[in-house]
């Protein structure tokens, strides 16, 4: 426990803290230091690329679905699954968190730290198509950070069948996935209990039963998330823009407390800018997964005409997880008076919220909203887990089987009650993997960009030859 506990502390507590104006400090964790400055390189190194290239995200996500060869799944389908884990419970009950400790400025940061880690999710997404291998297990393709770490650390020595750094990396994912289970099933009972009064353990019961039914047959993941992920994520955006168009008359009050609090003009003064920037950064990156190493693991398993529109893929799905659906959840409480939701914190706050928008439905959908957003998560990271365990364990059943009966059981026993170790368990699963995801994604990145460049220049080509024809 004291090791674990000084590893937590290591990735997320405040490693350095500066002064601020008004007596407040802004403290930086072992993973912003690592995040931020990656996503500002890569930014840079795209030339922008969130921006420059959002038109051509739009574009390629819009495009006519491919046939993949047997086995395999389209660019689109991989960006359902790493959007399914990626928008989970952290877009509704930790964007209220990030508000409740840092105010409505932190919606502000929470958006610049996600265009930040678009370029960072774009290089990884690309790496991962580069390294990618044939899966003998469930057919098409497989990879993840495993698979290029593996390559930069034993490139010069092949008959090595395993690198120490790619199976820490492996090991923290198994670790953090599993503990995601429980947090899943934990949430999931609690908003049914609030909203239905139905006991954690009957909730529990139909989850589990729900979830195996899928994740033990052998391809029914992606035939489910494709047609879950964009059902609720339609729905919740939906029933914001109905609460936002209830409300447009607070729009103005609401941008203005936003870019305000933001920038600290009242929080300097009252020592709390610090917390602004933290908790919507924090929220920013760690709900989108840019740079943790989670989504290569579904990028690699695509097959697609070329690395770079995989990559674009990824980059558009950390734009649908934290500009569009964390900011879904974010007008919800920011369009609520403050006395409503005064001394409520998690799901009690969004669900004391969505009653007043919306009455008892609101109530009732919340807790539906959550339910899918749980149920696809928990589908979507034993995709991720896949290539990990393959990476470690070889390619067999056995081992795949009796993974995802242990996230079953931890699925079940969060259900049941809340255990505070498992959950910063999986807090330091995801840490761990974010520091080896990116000892390889930085070394490794020349290969990215190159990838962008001869995307964009075989892509000019193309557009230089329709002229022509005409």
């Amino acid at each position: 426990m004291t090791i674990f506990q000084f590893v937590y502390n290591l990735l997320w507590g405040d490693l350095i803290s500066i002064p601020l104006p008004g007596g407040s400090s802004l403290g930086l964790s072992l993973l912003v230091l690592v995040l931020v400055p990656s996503g500002i390189y890569f930014t840079l190194r795209t030339r922008f690329l969130p921006f420059r290239l959002f038109p051509e995200m739009l574009k390629i996500t819009a495009e006519k679905k491919s046939h993949p060869q047997s086995g395999a799944i389209s660019g689109i389908q991989a960006l359902v699954i790493s959007t399914a884990t990626r928008v989970g419970m952290g877009n509704l009950v930790g964007v209220v968190a990030a508000i409740s400790a840092g105010g409505a400025g932190a919606v502000f940061w929470m958006w610049a730290t996600a265009l930040l880690g678009s370029s960072t999710a774009f290089a990884e997404a690309v790496l991962a198509q580069i390294y990618k291998e044939k899966d003998p297990l469930y057919g098409g393709f497989r990879g993840g950070p495993a698979y290029y770490i593996h390559h930069l650390f034993l490139k010069n020595n092949p008959r090595r069948k395993r690198s120490v750094t790619a199976m820490l990396f492996a090991i923290s994912g198994l670790i953090c996935w599993c503990g995601i289970s429980q947090v899943i099933g934990n949430s999931v009972s609690s908003a049914f209990t609030n909203a239905f009064h139905i006991p954690p353990l009957y909730t529990t019961i139909a989850l589990v039963v729900v979830c195996a039914v899928i994740v033990l047959r052998k391809n029914a993941t992606v035939k489910v998330l494709d047609v879950t992920v964009p059902v609720m994520a339609a729905f919740y955006f939906l029933a914001t823009i109905y609460i936002i168009l209830k409300n447009t008359g607070q729009l103005p009050e609401v941008f203005s407390r936003i870019f305000q609090e933001a920038f600290g003009i009242r929080q300097a003064v009252a020592g709390g800018f610090g917390a602004v920037i933290m908790n919507g950064a924090k929220r920013g990156l760690f709900s989108n997964e840019a740079g943790s190493g989670s989504a290569p693991c579904a990028a690699a398993a695509a097959d697609i005409s070329h690395p770079a529109k995989e990559g674009l893929l990824q980059a558009f799905g950390v734009f649908i997880d934290t500009i569009v659906i964390c900011t879904c959840s974010a007008m919800i409480i920011l369009l609520t008076p403050p006395g409503l939701t005064e001394g409520l914190l998690g799901m009690e706050l969004l669900q004391a919220a969505m009653d007043y928008h919306l009455g008892t439905f609101g109530v009732v959908f919340i807790a539906l909203i959550l339910w899918l957003f749980s149920f696809s998560t928990f589908i979507g990271i034993l995709f991720y887990a896949r290539p990990n365990i393959a990476y470690l364990f070889g390619d067999n059943w056995l081992s795949q089987t009796l993974y995802k009966l242990l996230a079953l059981v931890m699925l079940f026993v969060g259900g049941l009650a809340a255990y505070t170790f498992v959950w910063d368990l999986g807090d330091v699963g995801i840490g761990l993997m974010t520091i080896f995801n990116m000892a390889a994604l930085i070394p490794l990145s020349r290969q990215a960009i190159d990838s962008l460049k001869d995307y964009e220049g075989q892509r000019s080509k193309r557009c230089h030859a329709s002229r022509g024809s005409l």
